[in-house]
């Protein structure tokens, strides 16, 4: 449904309760003039989230409903997946937190692809104890590829700095057995159809960092990227695609340097979380690019340690929100511009007139 006819409906996982999945929530929803912007809908318990804003001393109302189809424009609705007390234990999973963070990312999930809901964000879970309980995936990121049938890009975003990473949750010893030029291809190349579609941007320049330590110093530290990274880096540019490097990872975040490109393509995991993570602070976003739908998250985890303490900072939550908010609007506007462009112009039979143009008449 367009966001023409209606306030954007933002879903949202609650991640595991005895973590900080509640409290950010809460605390991103707080003000009371939110509702103006977008339709929050909840997927959780009322009562175990009224037993947390009173911990956090907050005054948040909810509409209960019993279906994401039932959410009301100017309120913070909340999907009653139960209606059982919540025994909350902060800072320690247990069987039944884990259980109401895979029934709510499945409710959620669902009623998303019902178009029940716009776009999804997902607060933090505990992946681990999840696997215990039946999920089949190492993240949220696996598990939305499985319900779209499409391969994601992990993208960590801010305004100033976008970092993709080519693989995700795996092994550091495997990291270059899962790396190929055709991988890296047609990464950059989803990367490239991102920046353009859902963050504007009409030429987009990516930068790919090396795998190996200065970037492979000419084949003395690594054959990567003389064999794998360049190869692709330059068919992509004989192209079209504003692609370069490889670029040594030690030397690159410097904001002279990353800030000369739209985006950057790491090799693994925390090539590219750790410096995004440094720069970024309590501001950046977890997006999964490449999917048929909008789903964000906070760069964080569970962060059981402060679990209950009301310590945790909602700002990546709350930009989390915005950013999965603006990406669907920037998607509309993207595909309504291209089937502007795209639509034939009719013309009068016999005299080639096009009907876009006013006649005189003399």
């Amino acid at each position: 449904m367009s966001s023409k006819h209606h306030k954007i409906r933002v879903g949202i996982s609650i991640g595991d309760f005895n973590g900080i999945g509640p409290e950010i929530i809460l605390k991103s929803l707080k003000d009371k003039s939110i509702t103006d912007f977008f339709t929050p809908v909840i997927f959780g318990s009322g009562k175990l989230f009224t037993y947390q804003k009173n911990v956090f001393k907050l005054q948040t109302n909810f509409n209960y409903i019993n279906s994401a189809k039932e959410a009301q424009g100017g309120k913070i609705n909340m999907v009653n997946l139960t209606k059982e007390n919540g025994n909350v234990e902060f800072g320690v999973p247990t069987e039944e937190s884990t259980k109401m963070a895979i029934d709510s990312l499945e409710s959620a999930t669902q009623a998303l692809l019902n178009n029940e809901i716009d776009v999804i964000v997902t607060a933090p879970i505990n992946k681990d104890e999840m696997m215990k309980y039946g999920f089949a995936h190492a993240g949220h990121t696996g598990y939305f590829e499985e319900k779209a049938g499409k391969k994601a890009v992990m993208f960590m975003v801010t305004e100033d700095l976008k970092v993709a990473v080519s693989t995700h949750h795996i092994p550091v010893a495997e990291i270059a057995q899962n790396i190929s030029k055709e991988k890296l291809k047609k990464q950059i190349t989803q990367l490239a159809k991102t920046l353009k579609e859902d963050f504007c941007v009409e030429k987009p320049k990516i930068a790919v960092l090396g795998l190996n330590p200065h970037a492979g110093d000419g084949g003395i530290i690594g054959k990567e990227e003389i064999e794998i990274i360049e190869p692709a880096i330059k068919e992509l540019f004989n192209n079209g695609t504003l692609a370069f490097g490889p670029y040594p990872a030690d030397s690159f975040f410097q904001p002279e340097k990353y800030k000369a490109f739209d985006a950057v393509l790491a090799m693994y995991h925390d090539q590219g979380l750790a410096p995004f993570k440094t720069i970024a602070y309590e501001e950046g976003v977890n997006y999964s690019a490449g999917l048929p739908f909008i789903r964000t998250s906070p760069d964080h985890g569970v962060a059981y340690d402060i679990a209950g303490k009301n310590l945790a900072d909602e700002t990546s939550f709350f930009e989390a929100i915005f950013t999965a908010i603006q990406i669907f609007k920037n998607r509309e506007e993207y595909y309504d511009l291209m089937s502007n462009r795209l639509r034939p112009k009719a013309s009068h039979a016999n005299n080639g007139i096009d009907e876009d143009l006013p006649i005189e008449n003399n």
